[in-house]
């Protein structure tokens, strides 16, 4: 029997430790441009979705969460409101290379559905593209429904986006 190696400590906690903000818009950069060859535009979409969440969050309807292991950060979620009545956005999911294989994107996923429950929501929609496929099978497994499919170029690449929803209720 193959030893699994030692335990390894794993952590989702709120997003709000100085730093935490600057390493989601950095592992999004390095991270897409390493495995998928994006751009800067990818880069500065994100930098747009956490200075609004750094600027002007409700904490009661709007969180991010940072996965850790072993003490370091490995990934990263947000839930923000989508500016219709009891529907929240899923944004900005990212598990790092270091953090695959311990089921970090299904628990960030998982607290953020749990959070968007108790905030009162009734609806979480995202937008994701179709060369995501680990997340795809995520949202696939708590029961995301893709709504909509458009080809785009964006990110110094041609892209299939994808419109995804999960009723809460």
């Amino acid at each position: 029997m193959a030893d699994a190696g030692p335990q390894r400590e794993i952590r989702i906690r709120p997003a709000g430790r100085p730093g935490d903000l600057g390493w989601v818009l950095m592992v999004h950069g390095e991270v897409y441009d390493s495995e998928f060859g994006w751009n800067h535009e990818f880069e500065a979409l994100v930098a747009r979705i956490v200075a609004d969440f750094a600027g002007s969050h409700d904490p009661a309807r709007e969180a991010g969460w940072i996965a850790e292991v072993d003490g370091k950060r490995v990934g990263c979620v947000f839930l923000v409101d989508a500016g219709k009545p009891a529907v929240a956005k899923l944004r900005i999911l990212l598990v790092t290379p270091e953090g695959r294989g311990f089921g970090i994107g299904s628990l960030l996923v998982d607290e953020c559905l749990r959070f968007a429950r108790s905030a009162g929501y009734a609806e979480v929609v995202l937008w994701t593209n179709d060369v995501l496929a680990s997340a795809r099978r995520i949202y696939q497994s708590v029961g995301f429904t893709l709504v909509d499919e458009k080809r785009h170029h964006s990110f110094g690449k041609e892209l299939v986006g994808q419109d995804w929803t999960l009723r809460l209720r």
